[in-house]
Parts: C-alpha cells; sequence; structure tokens
C-alpha cells in the first residue's frame, strides 16, 4: 500500500476508525498481530484491544474461551505505546477475521480494559444481550468480584459494538479496570474464578451445562 496516498480516518480522539486506516500506518507483526481459533462454536470470545493496547485481556479472554468457544485477539506488540496508537472503537472494530468468526457465532463476548479512575475494582458489564450480561454479573458476584450492569460510561449497546454482531445481535462487553486485570494475570486461581464465572452463566444461558 502507498501509504503516503492513502487517507487515514480518526476519530477526535486519534483513534482509528477503521481496521483498514491502522493497517495503512503501522505493520502487522512489528505493531501487532492476530490469534483466531475457530472452535466452531456458538460463542465467540473477543479480545479486539489485547497484548499491550489494554494489557491483561489477552490473558483473561483466553481463559474465558477454554478449549471450546471460539476465540479473536487483536494485540498490539510494542509495550507502553499510547493506547490509541492501535484502538480501534469496538463500534468501528471491522477487521475481517473479526467479524467472520463473530457473525458466524450465536453471541460474541467482548474482553476490555478501562483505566481505573475512582474505582480500580468494580467490572462494568455493558452490550445488547441484557439477560446475558445481568447474569454474567450475578456469577461475578457470585465469585467474589464487584460488578455493575448500568451508570457507568461504556454501556456497550451501538448495534454495531463487535459484541452486538453475533447472529442473535446480542452480545456482552465486559470493562476491568487495570489494576484488577494486573491482579487476575498474577493470580491463576483468581483467574480461574473470573473465568469460571463468566463460562457457567454463558452455558446456562445456552442451556448448555458442559462445553458449547
Amino acid at each position: 500500500m502507498n501509504r503516503s496516498s492513502s487517507i487515514v480516518r480518526k476519530t477526535r480522539n486519534g483513534e482509528y476508525m477503521a481496521f483498514a486506516d491502522l493497517a495503512a500506518d503501522k505493520t502487522q507483526g512489528v505493531d501487532y498481530a492476530f490469534l483466531v481459533v475457530d472452535r466452531a462454536s456458538t460463542v465467540a470470545i473477543v479480545a479486539p484491544h489485547g497484548g499491550c493496547i489494554e494489557f491483561g485481556t489477552s490473558q483473561l479472554a483466553n481463559a474465558v474461551a477454554g478449549e471450546d468457544f471460539s476465540l479473536y485477539l487483536f494485540e498490539g506488540l510494542k509495550p507502553k505505546r499510547p493506547h490509541r496508537e492501535l484502538h480501534i472503537p469496538s463500534e468501528y472494530f471491522d477487521e475481517e477475521q473479526c467479524v467472520q468468526l463473530v457473525t458466524k457465532a450465536q453471541l460474541a463476548i467482548g474482553m476490555h480494559g478501562r483505566a481505573d479512575r475512582e474505582d480500580p475494582e468494580t467490572i462494568w458489564l455493558g452490550g445488547l444481550g441484557k439477560e446475558l450480561r445481568d447474569a454474567i454479573a450475578v456469577a461475578l458476584e457470585a465469585s467474589g468480584f464487584k460488578a455493575i450492569t448500568s451508570g457507568h460510561r461504556l454501556p456497550g449497546e451501538h448495534k454495531n459494538n463487535i459484541c452486538n454482531r453475533g447472529i442473535g445481535r446480542a452480545g456482552v462487553q465486559l470493562e476491568l479496570p487495570k489494576t484488577l486485570r494486573d491482579a487476575l494475570v498474577a493470580n491463576a486461581e483468581r483467574r480461574a474464578l473470573f473465568s469460571g464465572a463468566v463460562r457457567k452463566a454463558v452455558l446456562e444461558h445456552l442451556g448448555k451445562p458442559g462445553n458449547a
């Protein structure tokens, strides 16, 4: 691609508005990489800001996916790079492999990271799949985590949000604060509690107590 002649679209915050815009500026294998695991599952677990973009989301998405849910990771490869440099907002995330995986699954779960600000513990849940969203919140609370489903600034309800692009058009978005993400990455036992709670709610929602 002739980068000098391409027009790259960005939001007012300097974030890319499409994957083609990011790819025109950045280099695969140097700046970013993908992991795509298609398990032909009814569930796709997606971390569109993985690796060094929102640290910990790749590890948590992988834990929730387990051996049966499909998995997609878009990962930043360079530590300490400004967040916006590889961040495509979820309603604009249109990378082809991700879209293909999500649109053939019944539902998608988006794994994201947020800044701590005044709350380093609470998981913010959103998405158009409100019944499952609420069930995941209940399961997380029962496992010792703090979770809320409303009253926060990241509701994940845009119809083009990647979590809402499964066949059912209603997925769930989890936003974890940095302190909690760091703690879960460092503690395998607590990470298993987190992933087990999410998986339990998803499987019960699907009416499948075992594998998806």
